[in-house]
């Protein structure tokens, strides 16, 4: 399969006339690794909302190409995997229907069952993926949010505070994921803790 190619160029985010951040740019490729720093107001989750697609930026653009083709907005969402905190699950289902419900809005690539298994294992849920989610802790609502955001095998990885009400099992296991993904995929991630952000071979700080 072709590589993937990400290009963002002279990003500009206001709001209200107020500048977030301006002229961000950078490209990366299959295999690459970025982290998104800067103060609390910055702007990271901002810029990580442009580049998957749910925001608009108010200058500027992002760009995703297969080899020399571009991918259609429609069709980055099945390239994507999203784990951030305005990513909202269905508290009234269970682990498994929230992933048949948020697959099938994707629409996106079909999961083998295994695959899908062996992540409710790798995030310590099997035992709770027929539980209702309002049962669930912060942390194993985190775990969720991986599993679905892995569940469609995607070529790139963006991740909003990736640690965020994890303990240490849950970290080492997006760590271990991180790790895999950069191999041959796109990681993206925003952090304020540098351990994390040097999880990743380059970076991007806003403010």
């Amino acid at each position: 399969m072709k590589r993937l190619r990400l290009n963002v160029r002279e990003v500009t985010k206001q709001f209200n006339r107020r500048t977030i951040f301006e002229d961000i740019s950078f490209s990366l490729t299959s295999g690459e690794s970025l982290s998104i720093t800067g103060r609390n107001g910055s702007g990271k989750s901002t810029l990580v909302k442009i580049i998957a697609g749910v925001l608009t930026p108010t200058r500027g653009s992002v760009e995703y190409l297969r080899g020399d083709m571009p991918i259609g907005d429609d069709d980055v969402k099945h390239e994507l995997g999203l784990v951030s905190p305005y990513l909202q699950l269905y508290d009234e289902f269970s682990a498994q229907e929230n992933l048949e419900i948020l697959s099938s809005i994707r629409a996106g690539r079909n999961t083998a069952p295994p695959h899908r298994e062996n992540l409710f294992r790798l995030f310590n849920l099997w035992h709770r993926k027929h539980d209702i989610v309002r049962t669930f802790s912060s942390g194993m609502k985190q775990r969720l949010k991986y599993i679905y955001a892995l569940d469609h095998r995607p070529s790139i990885l963006i991740l909003d505070e990736p640690t965020s009400n994890l303990d240490e099992e849950g970290i080492t296991s997006v760590r271990h994921v991180v790790e895999d993904f950069k191999k041959s995929s796109i990681v993206i991630l925003a952090t304020n803790d540098q351990a994390e952000a040097n999880w990743c071979d380059a970076r991007v700080h806003l403010g």
